[in-house]
């Protein structure tokens, strides 16, 4: 049994999963210890400055600091620290690296589209049976990015990271309240070229389910539930028609932002951008349809996602 600390820093949000990692029964199994999100905007303005702006570091280097507080706490002996899309785009990511080794004692890795699309399919694998036929599709909706990684029992079979993000369509697209035809359009367009750039290297064709994972699919899913708070069991490993999500993602689309501010499952930090969220998942869920030839018909949340991923690298077996 090896205690890990593993920590996501996206575009939108920063996680930590401080964990046990069992291997004794041959496949690893995390205990979770203390799982936190905050939502932190360290993407803010990045898709039209390429920089991340001072406030957004200062606000994540905060966040950072009160994880290294706990990191000691539960005397994790492991720690891996992995930043995705943002800090990809980012001119002046090294002030962003420094930062956060001063703060936490290990060097961030800033890792590519592929290595976060194969940690997101470890981490939700890790918990989803999947049979020896089955091709599953597993979407991670990011702030910045969003990744497409087809896989089976044996691991990756293709993957693909396209820049289409909550954060990003919101600021280059829905900037009114609600947005409007016009906006949605534009955001619309991006989005298809994204799916069909993504197709190019991911056979999206030969899945056979699909699997939508991280804040934006998850609060969807929470809608389409309608539930009375946001309640991770309920959520986790939820399968729901297309149509049940595309009627939730249209709903949250078109509501104004106050409206989405008083939902018992929306967090404060996704209100302004769960809109375009609902966006891409309605879009990529509506091709997945088509390319399937009606063969998928339902979507199945994970709460388990690239955090779990992370976790499970960070002690390769002995």
């Amino acid at each position: 049994m090896t205690r890990v600390a593993a920590i996501d820093c996206g575009t939108n949000s920063i996680r930590l999963l401080i964990a046990d990692i069992d291997r004794s029964n041959g496949a690893a199994r995390l205990t979770d210890i203390v799982r936190e999100m905050r939502v932190v905007r360290l993407g803010q303005g990045v898709d039209a400055t390429g920089e991340l702006a001072p406030e957004a570091l200062e606000r994540t280097f905060a966040a950072t600091a009160d994880y290294a507080a706990l990191i000691r706490e539960y005397q994790a002996r492991k720690v891996r620290f992995v930043a995705t899309s943002a800090s990809r785009d980012a001119r002046n990511r090294q002030v962003f690296v420094d930062g956060i080794r001063n703060l936490i004692g290990v060097e961030p890795e800033v890792i590519t589209g592929q290595e976060e699309a194969a940690l997101s399919f470890a981490g939700a694998s890790s918990v989803l049976p999947i049979s020896a036929e089955d091709k599953v599709l597993v979407v991670d909706l990011g702030g910045g990015s969003t990744e497409f990684v087809l896989g089976d029992a044996n691991g990756v079979i293709a993957a693909k990271s396209v820049d289409i993000g909550c954060v990003r369509l919101t600021e280059r697209h829905l900037t009114s309240d609600p947005p409007t035809a016009e906006q949605i359009a534009a955001a619309e367009a991006d989005v298809d070229a994204a799916i069909a750039e993504a197709h190019l290297d991911v056979p999206l064709e030969r899945s056979t389910a699909v699997v939508g994972v991280a804040g934006s699919i998850t609060t969807i899913t929470a809608h389409a539930l309608k539930l009375p708070e946001y309640l991770p069991g309920a959520i986790h490993g939820a399968e729901l028609s297309i149509s049940a999500v595309q009627a939730a993602a249209t709903d949250l689309l078109q509501m104004p932002r106050a409206q989405r501010a008083e939902l018992p499952y929306m967090h404060p930090g996704r209100v302004d951008v769960i809109g375009a969220g609902a966006l891409v998942w309605r879009r990529i869920l509506s091709r997945m349809g088509e390319l399937s030839s009606g063969r998928i018909i339902t979507a199945t949340a994970s709460e388990h996602d690239i955090l779990d991923g992370i976790a499970l690298s960070a002690e390769a077996p002995s």
